[in-house]
């Protein structure tokens, strides 16, 4: 077994600690929601037409055109009530876990990453205060669930848009690109996503299309003989069980595995990513007028080239530890509906 680096496992082990912040369990949306705790109701029925489109679908990033437009789901959110008084909250499903990403600053215990300033900045908008939001930590496998539930109104989560996704939760235009790559300890014979993980004991996370690609018959970990370990809720799970020897590899997002490489420096990105995956701001199916307004906040976003809020806080989170991984340091082209 290998021998667990102090250092780096205190570090990453204090991120790793699970403190969830509260959400109210009764929430009253004042009359605009649908009248059982303002919890919009669960999106888990498909017609045979949505299944069929979602089935053949090219274009998963595409979305609905920006709109500044408050319409029921702005009105839901903006008109929720705790204990008969206004929330005035964003609900928002983020992650704690992941470094420069959404994870807790040890010095301040607040929630900090690339992802939490998007949060910021859609809240912004919706209640003129980027500090209008309540943060609620969920794993890689209740995303959807989440927000299918009511629990939360966005999920910004490194959270891939794909066409096995779009069938359960809707997406805004993509606001990262990343894709799936291998993370190795630096010592290690696997050279990339290739027969080199032969006999090795691969770790991903559940509900993550690292999963989905580890899956795959033709493409697979049976394919090139790896052994897919069972799956763990965080990523962040994943480099512990490495440090200690468990398991040999990681797949990942490089986006990621960048942060998690920055956490621990006798581990690498090995190979080049093997996929390209686009990250959107998830939410529930019925809720299109807020599709549009956080599309319209990513709009805004990305203007001003190198002086963007997106460069901004791409220069403050990323830029160190994507170095070498992310050649092209701009936003996805957005792509909308017709």
């Amino acid at each position: 077994m290998r021998s667990l680096r102090s250092a780096a496992a205190v570090t990453v082990c204090a991120l790793g600690v699970a403190t969830a912040i509260a959400v109210p369990a009764m929430v009253d949306d004042g009359g605009d929601g649908d009248g059982k705790g303002g919890a919009r109701q669960p999106h888990t029925v498909r017609t045979g037409a949505e299944a069929a489109a979602a089935d053949s679908c090219r274009d998963p990033e595409a979305s609905l055109r920006p709109s500044s437009a408050s319409g029921p789901a702005i009105k839901r959110i903006k008109n929720r009530k705790v204990n008969g008084h206004k929330l005035n909250k964003l609900i928002a499903g983020v992650d704690q876990n992941s470094y420069r990403w959404g994870y807790r600053d040890p010095a301040t215990g607040d929630l900090t990453g690339f992802d939490i300033d998007l949060v910021r900045a859609i809240a912004d908008d919706i209640f003129g205060d980027p500090d209008a939001v309540i943060f609620r930590t969920i794993p890689t496998s209740q995303r959807i669930k989440a927000l299918q539930q009511g629990k939360v109104d966005v999920v910004v989560r490194t959270m891939t848009i794909n066409c096995d996704r779009i069938k359960d939760v809707a997406f805004s235009t993509a606001y990262f690109q990343a894709g799936q790559q291998v993370l190795a300890p630096d010592d290690s014979s696997i050279t990339g996503y290739n027969k080199t993980l032969r006999g090795k004991r691969i770790c991903t996370a559940q509900g993550s299309t690292a999963e989905a690609e580890l899956d795959k018959p033709d493409t697979g970990a049976a394919h090139l003989g790896a052994i897919k370990v069972k799956p763990v809720p965080n990523q962040l799970d994943c480099l512990v069980r490495l440090q200690l020897g468990q398991v040999d590899a990681v797949i990942t997002d490089n986006a990621l595995a960048a942060g998690q490489a920055a956490q621990d420096p006798s581990v690498k990105l090995v190979g080049s990513r093997f996929t390209d995956e686009f990250y959107g701001v998830a939410m529930n199916k019925n809720d299109d007028d807020l599709v549009r307004r956080v599309n319209k906040v990513l709009e805004n976003y990305r203007q001003g080239g190198a002086g963007s809020p997106w460069m901004q806080a791409y220069r403050k989170w990323l830029a160190k530890d994507f170095s070498t991984t992310q050649e092209n340091p701009t936003p996805p082209v957005p792509q909308y509906k017709d």
